[in-house]
């Protein structure tokens, strides 16, 4: 059994189409807050990331961000968290997110959501730490993505080891059992895939 005292959660600084996707950063907030689970986050007021820390704080949790300090100027900034870190660059923002946090959930975003959630995936991999990660499946945003990992693990480029690194559900409540509910690998260190 995992325990998650802080949870750091990669989202986006749009809010998408769909508004399931702003209603599931929001669940996702009041399920932290009610649960008192702090929110590690990049520490924007706009966007999923807005919801989702206006939703935790909302419910009496605690919510940490990290930012870096040339974002400051953007304006993005939320002001009424936890804790406001500011980094010099994105790397830092990383790094520091990953200590903070007993582990890792990626909500529907674009681009940088899914650098940052493969980031976490290949840490994982490397054996440089063993903190449950989940993707919010929202609306069935990351279904091809995970199709997509079961083609790879097929074609021989990803253990199915690894494959199972990647935690899925579809509701706030259901991932963060099967994060609770998950343990690593007993030696979780990169090893290349046999060749048929």
């Amino acid at each position: 059994m995992t325990d998650i005292r802080s949870l750091c959660v990669f989202c986006g600084s749009n809010t998408g189409r769909d508004p399931a996707f702003l209603a599931g950063a929001q669940r996702l907030g009041t399920l932290l807050g009610s649960e008192n689970i702090t929110l590690v986050y990049g520490g924007a007021s706009v966007g999923t990331m807005g919801a989702l820390a206006d939703a935790t704080l909302a419910a009496g949790g605690q919510v940490h961000g990290v930012i870096p300090r040339q974002q400051l100027g953007d304006e993005i900034a939320h002001e009424g968290l936890t804790q406001l870190h500011v980094v010099e660059s994105m790397h830092e923002r990383k790094a520091l997110m990953g200590e903070l946090a007993d582990g890792f959930v990626a909500l529907p975003g674009g681009l940088g959501t899914l650098e940052e959630f493969a980031e976490v995936l290949t840490w994982s991999q490397l054996g440089l730490h063993a903190k449950p990660t989940g993707l919010l499946d929202t609306a069935g945003y990351y279904a091809d993505f995970l199709r997509f990992l079961d083609h790879a693990v097929d074609e021989g480029f990803v253990r199915p080891a690894d494959r199972g690194i990647v935690l899925s559900g579809t509701d706030p409540a259901t991932l963060l059992t099967r994060m609770r509910a998950w343990e690593p690998a007993q030696d979780q260190r990169w090893e290349p895939v046999e060749s048929p």
